[in-house]
């Protein structure tokens, strides 16, 4: 049997292993992907020991934190590419998409008495710490959960660290072995898995799969969710598919132009993998790998001391280190914060030179006061934020460098701290397709102060928390054509 790091698992519950069950369940909810994924691979692992057939269970809730139309979509297209590439492969795959909620919970109380054990994906925010405790607590089984959430185990740290100089000092020393430990690019490939007979009918008939028209994305399929309808689907698509084109496409383009474009809104060299990475449709392993192949890389060329230092570690083209900064120091910071902190989306949890500047001119005058609705709509005096805030509406996304700015604004823009960081949360994770996800939790607490320090001079408003305005962003990066093609009417309805 294949071992994935005991860093990378853990049993949720105290349940015995059944090795005489129908099947090995493994409850996909997290990593959603058929390649570079440990918790796949563990499950696999399990039914080539234990003789069983292996059934992969991807379900998606009507009750997670922001469901929306918007979102629900891109995670339905990523379960077609799913049920696509396991068609051919010695698995049962059943999608399964909630009508009514609670009923994931049942399901795998009913599946889970069938089956030899459970697998499923961690996931450090914290209502799907909750899910899981709940639903191991219910299973007369055992269920462990697989973290595939980066290239470094969330486990492999004992505390948050304070800023991205500070993690990236820990990686330089720790990272290497957990690189070179990656996840099998297709965990199904090898042979051993058990010929799989169909589902019992009773399961199949209790909790029928998602109907093809849903994964498709039907509009009257859809329109029978007990979801937010209001949010609107948006043309980027979701899955793997989509991520591997985006991906090729970043390798073979934007990488040798990412260190001096990245932060220019108007110039197309971003690899656009942000909602792809936060749905698990493609792994961190998958992507610095393939980078690494590119740059014809090997382990030896890794400086033996980088002191934290933003590039040279890695021993690579000023493009890759830039990118691989953004990968790998700046997303796994986020997922180490909420791996160590639960009140991640907290004001309190803010450091405590924030608070107390932040709080020293909670009552400042503000420029303008604009509500959550109007904020919303993007109906500002502001072309440049309303633009982005444009952008957001329409596609989902907004450019890395102009997100930053956009939380910035809502601060000046809010009564107080408190209520601008809950506007920012709600807006991000019901708009964005990467919403919702340690990194989205990261870039806005960034914007009070996480991840950074002190600046001067103080100010109204903001006091020593890093200032942005939207003149002095556009005497950096050309937005012109960015405002003319998503800015917002700001006398529309």
């Amino acid at each position: 049997m294949n071992q994935v790091s005991l860093l990378r698992r853990r049993a949720l519950n105290a349940g015995p292993i059944h090795a005489d069950g129908a099947f090995v369940l493994y409850w996909m909810n997290a990593a959603r992907r058929c390649g570079w994924n440990h918790g796949l691979e563990h499950a696999a692992d399990w039914a080539r020991r234990l003789a069983r057939p292996l059934v992969i269970l991807e379900t998606l809730s009507c009750d997670y934190p922001w469901a929306n139309l918007r979102l629900h979509r891109f995670a339905l297209q990523g379960m077609a590419d799913n049920a696509r590439r396991l068609a051919t492969k010695p698995v049962i795959y059943h999608p399964f998409v909630e009508d009514r909620r609670g009923q994931i919970p049942a399901l795998l109380r009913e599946w889970g008495g069938a089956a030899c054990l459970v697998v499923t994906d961690e996931y450090p925010l914290r209502w799907h710490r909750q899910l899981l405790v709940r639903t191991a607590a219910h299973l007369a089984v055992r269920c462990e959960a697989v973290d595939s959430c980066g290239l470094l185990p969330l486990r492999a740290t004992e505390h948050d660290f304070p800023s991205a100089y500070a993690f990236r000092r820990f990686l330089q020393r720790e990272l290497l072995p957990h690189l070179l430990s990656p996840p099998a690019a297709d965990p199904l490939d090898e042979a051993g898995l058990a010929v799989s007979d169909p589902l019992p009918a009773s399961l199949a008939e209790n909790w029928p799969a998602a109907a093809a028209t849903l994964l498709a994305g039907d509009e009257r399929a859809m329109a029978s969710l007990p979801i937010d309808q209001q949010i609107p689907p948006v043309a980027t698509r979701g899955g793997a598919d989509a991520a591997d084109q985006l991906l090729e496409g970043f390798l073979g383009q934007g990488l040798d132009a990412y260190q001096s474009l990245r932060n220019q809104p108007q110039a197309a060299v971003t690899s656009g993998l942000s909602a792809h990475l936060r749905w698990g449709h493609i792994s961190s392993h998958e992507i610095v790998l393939r980078l690494l192949t590119r740059e014809q890389w090997s382990p030896d060329r890794l400086a033996p001391d980088s002191r934290g230092r933003r590039s040279g570690w890695w021993g690579l083209s000023g493009n890759a280190e830039a990118f691989l900064d953004q990968l790998v120091t700046w997303r796994e910071l986020g997922y180490n914060y909420t791996q160590h902190h639960d009140d991640y989306d907290r004001f309190d949890a803010l450091p405590p030179w924030a608070r107390q500047t932040l709080q020293k001119h909670a009552r400042d005058p503000r420029p303008e006061l604009y509500s959550p609705e109007a904020l919303a709509a993007g109906r500002t005096a502001d072309g440049l934020w309303s633009a982005a805030q444009g952008q957001l509406l329409r596609e989902g996304q907004i450019h890395n460098y102009l997100r930053m700015l956009w939380g910035k604004k809502i601060l000046e823009w809010s009564p107080d701290p408190h209520q601008a960081l809950e506007v920012m949360i709600d807006l991000n994770n019901r708009l964005a397709l990467d919403g919702g996800d340690p990194n989205s939790y990261s870039g806005i607490a960034w914007c009070l102060g996480r991840f950074d320090r002190p600046w001067g001079p103080e100010r109204p408003i903001f006091g020593t928390v890093r200032y942005m305005s939207s003149r002095n962003t556009a005497r950096k990066v050309a937005v012109d054509r960015y405002i003319q093609e998503y800015g917002v009417d700001r006398e529309a309805p």
